[in-house]
């Protein structure tokens, strides 16, 4: 059905919202969370943090995985075939929701954290390893409290196509919020990660089962479109397969254009 007042719109294209797609049914799976840290300390209290928001995780019914990153090659120094880039690849596609905690450094997440990312590709082979997955940012801080953290890993997250929640969480003075035995101390900062666990595990069981719906693409449909018909026309194939409009579309094509219904 064409659209009269939208003339640039590829029709074949256009998804309209499906509720039916939204349904509260799911994976009956527990929550599969993957955590990283950025610090390669003994004493690292990102690491203390992140284990500290895996046992709440757990407590809240997740399973979960934390990837160490020692001995995580930099970036392009080998090749992808390496173990531990293999590792953090498979822990990736195998997490539904993912928890980035990383120290301050300058004002930005540490190289440490960044490598492990940059180690993420955006696609490969058709998979997508970070899309859709939901997303909590958490910071350490050796003084007083900064959101410079969060903020670049918000805007890293969104680069990767992730969900992430609105929550977050920011420790200031770590060095004072763990005990001898690397266990966080009660308080407001403490109080805060359990509200930004729950709120993770939340959102993970809305999005997962449904990420690739709520991540789908006009733009991308409509190059599929394209590349079907060019293939069409070059005779690389017999006939091009016909793009089933999504079933909200097909049922408001078979009542006619609005103002004759």
């Amino acid at each position: 059905m064409t659209h009269p007042d939208l003339p640039n719109l590829l029709p074949a294209a256009l998804e309209l919202p499906d509720p039916a797609r939204l349904d509260p049914s799911g994976p009956g799976h527990p929550p599969r969370i993957l955590l990283l840290y950025g610090s390669l300390r003994p004493a690292s209290f990102s690491r203390k943090l992140a284990l500290e928001a895996q046992r709440l995780l757990r407590a809240l019914g997740a399973e979960t995985r934390v990837f160490d990153p020692h001995d995580l090659p930099l970036l392009d120094s080998t090749s992808a075939d390496h173990p531990k880039v293999q590792e953090l690849r498979r822990l990736s596609l195998w997490s539904e929701g993912q928890v980035w905690v990383s120290p301050e450094r300058h004002g930005s997440p540490t190289a440490v954290f960044k490598n492990q990312i940059d180690w993420l590709p955006l696609e490969e082979g058709g998979v997508r390893p970070t899309q859709g997955r939901t997303l909590a940012v958490m910071q350490v801080c050796g003084g007083s409290q900064s959101f410079n953290v969060v903020n670049a890993l918000r805007v890293l997250g969104r680069w990767m196509r992730m969900v992430t929640i609105p929550n977050q969480s920011s420790v200031p003075k770590a060095w004072q919020e763990f005990d001898e035995s690397g266990r966080m101390k009660p308080s407001p900062y403490y109080d805060r990660v359990v509200d930004v666990m729950e709120e993770l595990v939340k959102f993970t069981l809305m999005v997962r089962g449904r990420s690739n719906y709520l991540t789908s693409r006009y733009s991308e449909r409509k190059g599929a479109v394209a590349a079907t018909a060019l293939a069409q026309a070059s005779g690389a194939v017999e006939s091009a397969p016909v793009v089933p409009a999504p079933p909200a579309l097909a049922a408001q094509a078979a009542a006619g254009p609005a103002c004759c219904r």
